[in-house]
């Protein structure tokens, strides 16, 4: 199976051998709780908090800002229902391309009529109509939390984060920003970016699975989610995933200290895969805005519809090659993507997503092109 060719990096990476180094003391030697007073707990409870310290460093937020968690989910879901339950929002503006994550958290709130719900215009290219954002905010005094992703999961578009939480703080408004995507493919500045709430997955940038972290502005108090005990500051209970946590860390460090390098590199495989099926396959087209403020590791294409692209994802994987419809959460379903709906709601095309690593070549890309050949 050596020969499996993976391009679905959004969906998740592969682990680094250095994070998969970095965790082991804490799956063998080092398995102390904590919480626990003697030294085999203090020495964990240390790693973590070097572990915080380091990704504080890194996204220029303080350590008491950073909480773990099992990832972007949990740490979406923590800050929205937060922001209603202990921040009076009395209204959340979203958009119809944000990740299940956020888009079903919203609907459980809409539902109980916890909230009332406004979404932001999309334009043509994918992107947030900043305008109507402004509208929106300009709209009511009601308390409003905005949830709005940093990168799309699917077509990768990238949000102004400035622009709008510049906007959110001149109408008093909480900021949410679904930052899985970017957190490990983008530098962060968070002392000097206006949001109250940030994401992140391990396992987007080659760290473990199951473990993530919420940033908290530090201007921002709320209750837990999770009860049960004091750890994280109170703020999550339940022991810590001290390996988990360690390779978040490490994979963080790692992705930050290669950043320039790795992007550049990645870049020009998404480029040289949008040349190249431009030039085999007729009739492809692209989702989003490809190459202006885009996700460097994404690429949504669409191919047209005929009775062997119907079958296309299915025939990618006969032969070896992974890549997605949409997002890998709802990759079984039939039901086609919310996001592509939602932008360019075309029947005649289907889509794919190629997402890239590091670890992706030109050479796996002249593969695929010629699979696509015989499959489109």
């Amino acid at each position: 199976m050596n020969n499996r060719i993976y391009f679905d990096n959004a969906a998740t990476t592969t682990l680094d051998p250095q994070v998969l180094e970095a965790m082991m003391p804490y799956l063998t030697e080092k398995f102390g709780n904590p919480s626990s007073i003697y030294s085999y707990g203090r020495e964990t409870r240390m790693a973590i908090e070097t572990a915080r310290k380091s990704i504080a460093k890194i996204l220029n937020a303080h350590p008491a800002e950073i909480f773990f968690t099992s990832g972007g989910t949990e740490s979406s879901n923590t800050a929205i229902l937060a922001a209603v339950r202990d921040l009076g929002c009395k209204r959340i503006i979203t958009s119809k391309i944000e990740h299940h994550a956020v888009s079903h958290t919203v609907e459980y709130l809409d539902n109980r009529d916890a909230v009332k719900v406004n979404f932001v215009k999309l334009l043509p290219d994918g992107h947030v109509d900043l305008k109507d954002l402004e509208r929106l905010l300009s709209s009511s005094a009601e308390k409003t939390l905005v949830t709005l992703m940093h990168a799309n999961n699917e077509i990768g578009n990238l949000l102004d984060i400035h622009a709008v939480g510049n906007m959110c703080k001149a109408h008093s408004a909480i900021f949410h920003s679904d930052t899985v995507q970017t957190v490990g493919h983008f530098p962060f500045d968070l002392r000097n970016t206006p949001v109250h709430f940030i994401t992140a997955a391990a396992h987007k940038f080659h760290g473990p699975k199951g473990v993530g972290m919420l940033y908290i502005n530090e201007n921002v108090r709320i209750k837990p989610l999770v009860h049960g005990g004091a750890q994280e500051r109170n703020m999550r209970a339940g022991t810590e995933n001290i390996y988990g946590i360690a390779g978040l860390a490490k994979a963080l460090e790692l992705a930050t200290s290669n950043h320039e390098t790795d992007k550049a590199a990645i870049t020009a495989v998404k480029q040289y895969m949008h040349d190249q099926l431009l030039k085999h396959i007729p009739g492809v087209a692209f989702n989003g805005d490809v190459f202006g403020k885009s996700l460097y590791t994404v690429l949504s294409t669409s191919f047209p519809k005929t009775e062997k692209s119907e079958m296309i994802l299915f025939n990618l994987d006969i032969n070896n090659i992974c890549a997605s419809g949409g997002s890998a959460c709802t990759s079984g379903a039939e039901q086609g993507s919310h996001v592509i709906s939602a932008i360019n709601n075309n029947p005649n095309q289907i889509t794919v997503r190629f997402s890239f690593s590091k670890y992706n070549t030109k050479e796996e890309v002249d593969v695929v092109v010629e699979k696509l050949k015989e499959l489109i």
